[in-house]
């Protein structure tokens, strides 16, 4: 278990998305990456291909697990599917942020290691696909909206992009952990289907505490030589 920034381990802070579609691929991922990485997410994808013995698998090697299904649904809904998590080795799950009974039963459904995150606004979503929903504020203070709800509600932490990290500290202060997709190396061109992006050491320094990657990684000509690099800048930023 994970509370506020100060108890994540250094070398726990770089999260590998798992976003493949057969588990036989996920091991071989993992056998390949985990001398430089400790924690790994298992989406939709792969939970939905797996089920309960990737998660388990990953976990019972001694490494961290993301459980990234966002869920969203009526509270009780919410609170039963939360308890079906515990006593699976799952360290992080996220839950979509928009409302505050249903996020207050999913962090009162968890016990144990495993702690509720609340998904904000999704990296793939820009200023007018907001403006198209009906928001006429920012991505950011959407986001800050949200996070607020999430903490009064009891949830341990946001996921949000790498973009609004400095401004939820800003606001919401320490003790509660933020997790950061949209990361991309230093040098990187493009941001594929992710909009508000951001490096490694950028992410850190304003104050994330565990950052997802997925394609840098498992696109790179070395992929354990890019999870090592990204190592490196982490540890160079804080």
């Amino acid at each position: 278990m994970v509370s506020g920034r100060q108890g994540v381990v250094p070398e726990r802070r770089l999260i590998f998305a798992l976003d493949v579609p057969e588990p036989e691929q996920a091991r071989e991922w993992v056998g390949r990456l985990e001398q430089q990485v400790g924690f790994f997410k298992v989406g939709l994808e792969l939970f939905t291909a797996g089920w309960w013995p990737v998660v388990e698998e990953i976990a019972g090697r001694g490494h961290g697990v993301m459980l990234d299904l966002k869920f969203h649904d009526i509270p009780e809904t919410v609170y039963r599917a939360v308890r079906r998590l515990r006593d699976h080795g799952v360290s992080l799950a996220t839950v979509h942020g928009q409302e505050s009974a249903m996020l207050q039963a999913a962090a009162e459904a968890a016990k144990g290691d495993l702690q509720v995150l609340a998904v904000t606004v999704l990296t793939s979503i820009g200023e007018e696909d907001l403006r198209a929903a009906g928001w006429a504020g920012s991505a950011e203070e959407l986001v800050l909206q949200r996070a607020g709800k999430a903490l009064a509600a009891g949830c341990a932490g946001v996921v949000a992009s790498p973009r609004e990290v400095a401004a939820l500290r800003r606001q919401w202060g320490e003790d509660f952990l933020i997790v950061t997709p949209g990361i991309r190396p230093a040098g990187a061109a493009g941001s594929d289907d992710q909009q508000r992006t951001a490096t490694a050491g950028a992410a850190i320094a304003a104050g994330a505490d565990f950052l997802v990657v997925g394609r840098p990684i498992r696109d790179a000509a070395d992929p354990p030589a890019a999870a090592a690099a990204l190592q490196q800048e982490i540890a160079a930023a804080l």
